[in-house]
């Protein structure tokens, strides 16, 4: 029976791939709409993707490699549209006409789509392209899931991370006998370790974005909070815990370490990243997506930072967690797309998913098992780091307006070193934002 099975899905893929590839279907341009910014002057011709680094060149470098080698004649036209107004651009173009064909998604945002049926399905069309969904990690395919019903093709697991000069952490006599860095395991040990730290070294201990709707310090917020046992968000999506016994735990740790001079309350996310790069902060909160750029500046010899580390975010709390989510590909359901556009966009898909590796250099976790198992994946650097962040992964539950969740926490917890609040009252305001949201969902 399961050989029968096989044959079938076989026959299935061959049969479709016979079209997309074969030169059957007619030549068609296929509308790409993304973030990951810009790069046409870098890597606008590109084409060998091994040449390109980080999220925006190693996508662009994909998406010149299949215009270039398709052979139906398909042409990826690609949309870039800044991260801030993405999806509110995405979601205008259902009542201006402009649907793109593939579009990229997160997790957290994809409910919004899928729950109002804005989504092509793809169970069918990805097992008939071959694509064996029993290949991605389980987090990963439960991130594309809705209703039973597989909405997105899941690319990739990003996480926050700590970023380590291991140079500052030395001098302050942080390293173990194995040259790995010394973190924490408790609240009291992150003080202790961010005191001494700064004591040997005039540095900062902890960098994070910290002014801005980034919400860095959120995520480890959320991160803490999951540690701990706790749903920020209660599977249902019905209530919020976050001003609880363990809300306070997190949101003193977290006002404490400005309060004691171990962060620098003044930078924005680049700021953040610039004062990393410069030698001004020992451990930098960011993530997955970051490894690429921070190794190949480290090995430039032009920045301060010389001996890059990562580090799983430590656990401090009773188990291990950390925030996570996905960026994925989707199609938006469009009821006047031709059946050429649909089939060059499922083939762009398929390309897209056999090239996942190339879009694991940028530091995110593949979520491809196969991918994850191999010697190319296990050869990059830093991944052994950061390897069981693919295990603790954690994140908020498949709820309409996450992302309005997560704004209505930002504000009222950046107060707490912005404007010095009481963390007890940056909770209290917190949860009754993070409620006025859920109301509105039920």
């Amino acid at each position: 029976m399961h050989m029968m099975k096989t044959s079938k899905r076989l026959a299935l893929a061959t049969a479709l791939m016979t079209t997309l590839w074969g030169g059957a279907a007619q030549a068609v341009d296929i509308s790409f709409f993304r973030f990951f910014g810009d790069c046409k002057t870098e890597y606008g011709d590109v084409t060998d993707v091994s040449k390109a680094n980080g999220e925006c060149g190693i996508i662009t470098a994909l998406t010149n490699k299949f215009n270039a080698e398709n052979t139906i004649g398909a042409k990826v036209v690609t949309q870039t549209v800044d991260w801030g107004t993405y999806y509110d651009l995405l979601t205008a173009t259902y009542s201006t006409g402009n649907i793109p064909d593939v579009a990229v998604m997160h997790a957290s945002v994809m409910p919004n789509f899928s729950g109002r049926d804005l989504l092509t399905p793809l169970g069918k069309p990805l097992a008939d392209l071959g694509i064996k969904t029993d290949d991605f990690v389980p987090a990963a395919l439960k991130n594309a899931t809705a209703k039973d019903e597989i909405y997105a093709l899941p690319y990739d697991l990003h996480a926050l991370l700590f970023h380590i000069n291991m140079d500052l952490m030395k001098t302050a006599g942080l390293v173990n006998g194995d040259g790995s860095p010394i973190l924490p395991k408790s609240p009291e040990e992150l003080v202790q370790q961010g005191k001494k730290f700064k004591e040997a070294t005039g540095k900062y201990y902890l960098g994070s974005e910290s002014q801005s709707s980034e919400g860095m310090m959120i995520r480890f917020f959320d991160s803490l909070m999951w540690q701990q046992g706790v749903d920020v968000i209660s599977p249902d999506g019905k209530t919020a815990s976050i001003n609880t016994a363990e809300g306070l735990n997190a949101a003193k740790l977290i006002s404490s370490i400005y309060s004691d001079g171990l962060a620098n309350s003044a930078l924005d996310y680049p700021g953040s990243e610039q004062a990393f790069l410069n030698g001004e902060t020992g451990i930098l909160l960011n993530g997955t997506w970051a490894v690429d750029n921070y190794d190949a500046q480290a090995k430039s010899g032009k920045a301060a930072l010389k001996t890059y580390r990562v580090a799983n975010v430590p656990q401090i709390y009773a188990k291990p967690a950390v925030w996570a989510d996905s960026h994925m590909w989707v199609i938006p359901k469009d009821d006047g797309r031709s059946e050429e556009k649909t089939q060059a966009a499922l083939a762009f898909l398929k390309f897209l998913n056999d090239n996942n590796f190339e879009w694991s250099r940028t530091g995110h976790l593949s979520v491809r098992q196969s991918v994850l198992g191999s010697a190319e994946f296990k050869s990059l650097p830093h991944r052994a780091e950061f390897a069981d962040t693919t295990n603790n992964a954690t994140a908020l539950p498949q709820i309409q307006n996450q992302r309005a969740v997560y704004n209505a926490m930002i504000t009222d917890f950046n107060a707490m070193w912005l404007t010095s609040t009481d963390p007890q009252a940056a909770l209290d305001a917190m949860q009754s934002g993070v409620e006025r949201v859920l109301r509105r969902n039920r």
